[in-house]
């Protein structure tokens, strides 16, 4: 007569079928913790073997197994007379809808899911070792024929092991869906915090930086003052030290505004519309040269490239990536800039390219974090906020930037805007 065990009355053992070392280790330890005797096994013909020599009470099988896997070796269990009313439990993950056809075919009596809950595993166990007799009554060698995506399959597993089967599935899927949902939730949860987080820290960046300008104004004009009027009155030493504090406000000016245009990049609504970029790209090394007349610089500008794009941003991310380009290849014998286009899976790809220094690949992952820099003041002066900023605004586009260079052999930035072809809809950040 069917039971439910008590602690320390198990009956016989139940065979653990697991080529997964860890996996089998695992389902041990939570059966035998809960007095059931346990024999494990790697694959389904020594299981199967060691069935007909000991039948244990319930069998617990992975699917995807080397040699005989779990259907094969349910299908050999349901049909040898001596074995056929042994439970079988197959541990799978779903992920197929013929697996459940699979399943029925076979003659097994649960699914149970991947990554699987303990306690309801362990609930399933206790539910088919009370219910083994029971199960078996009033069955019929009826063929069940059913047709499932155009084909036509024949069940002849019993009616209470089928129901006992798709209840399993329906159940697992129930948790599933249960579980998704509160994942989402939590996502969600975590979503809004993280840019409830994000906005604070560009309000304090945004506040910090606005509150430094006015005192560093102050040092500046300072300097100035006492350059202009006090010079005569100052040794060599001082003159320095004047000339010192007015660079040192400068280079502290000028990364407080980068700094500003960072934060600010992560609110401001983007509003797009077509963009000639050959013709931003040339107006802006126009303006690059004009500081620098006297120098010979080999540019090339792709024609006729276009996006679409928030104008005022994608003219910061150029003055970036050329600004850039003109800056580390300002100790190169011939330097060149190549702007250019390419196409890659449906999206269109624009670089960047010089011949300058380059930089390390090893450390590519530093070239977008603010004020890190992979070149010293001294030899490249910069805030290293620039990349940062020009990679953020891309992302807001909804597209990707990167970088690819190497010491001495120059640089290439190059980044992919969303559907560079159709206007982007205009979103508060």
């Amino acid at each position: 007569m069917s039971h439910l065990f008590s602690s320390g009355e198990r009956e016989g053992y139940i065979m653990i079928v697991e080529d997964s070392k860890s996996q089998a280790m695992m389902l041990k330890s939570l059966l035998t913790k809960h007095d059931y005797k346990v024999r494990d096994f790697e694959e389904g013909s020594s299981a199967f073997k060691a069935a007909l020599e000991e039948p244990p009470i319930l069998i617990v099988s992975d699917i995807l197994m080397p040699g005989m896997d779990g259907y094969e070796l349910c299908q050999k269990v349901k049909g040898t007379k001596e074995l056929k009313e042994i439970p079988i439990i197959l541990l799978t993950t779903l992920q197929d809808s013929m697996d459940i056809i699979k399943g029925l075919q076979a003659g097994s009596d649960n699914f149970i899911t991947k990554p699987y809950d303990a306690k309801y595993l362990l609930s399933r166990i206790n539910y088919l070792l009370a219910n083994r007799e029971l199960r078996y009554q009033g069955t019929s060698d009826l063929v069940l024929e059913i047709m499932f995506n155009g084909q036509k399959y024949a069940i002849n597993s019993e009616r209470k092991q089928i129901l006992d089967l798709l209840l399993s599935v329906y159940e697992n899927a129930v948790q599933q869906n249960y579980q998704l949902i509160e994942a989402q939730a939590e996502l969600q949860r975590s979503n809004e915090h993280l840019i409830s987080l994000n906005r604070d820290l560009e309000a304090f960046s945004y506040t910090i930086s606005h509150d430094l300008r006015t005192p560093l104004n102050h040092i500046s004009m300072s300097a100035q003052l006492l350059h202009h009027h006090y010079l005569d009155k100052l040794d060599e030493a001082g003159v320095s030290y004047v000339e010192t504090i007015h660079s040192t406000t400068r280079s502290m000016a000028e990364m407080i505004n980068d700094l500003l245009q960072f934060s600010r990049t992560g609110t401001i609504s983007i509003h797009s519309q077509p963009v000639d970029l050959s013709e931003m790209c040339r107006k802006v090394m126009q303006w690059i040269h004009q500081d620098d007349p006297a120098r010979d610089i080999d540019v090339k500008i792709e024609d006729n490239m276009q996006l679409t794009a928030d104008q005022s941003l994608l003219m910061v991310v150029v003055k970036n990536l050329l600004g850039n380009a003109w800056k580390y290849t300002s100790t190169t014998e011939h330097p060149t800039i190549r702007v250019s286009s390419s196409q890659k899976d449906g999206k269109t790809i624009f670089c960047v390219k010089d011949n300058g220094v380059g930089f390390d690949p090893s450390r590519a992952a530093n070239l977008f974090t603010p004020f890190v820099r992979l070149h010293t003041q001294e030899e490249f002066p910069g805030t290293g906020v620039g990349l940062a900023t020009a990679k953020r605004i891309i992302e807001r586009h909804g597209g990707t930037m990167w970088g690819i260079g190497e010491p001495g052999k120059g640089a290439s930035f190059c980044f992919t805007i969303n559907s560079p072809h159709s206007p982007l809809e205009s979103t508060e950040g």
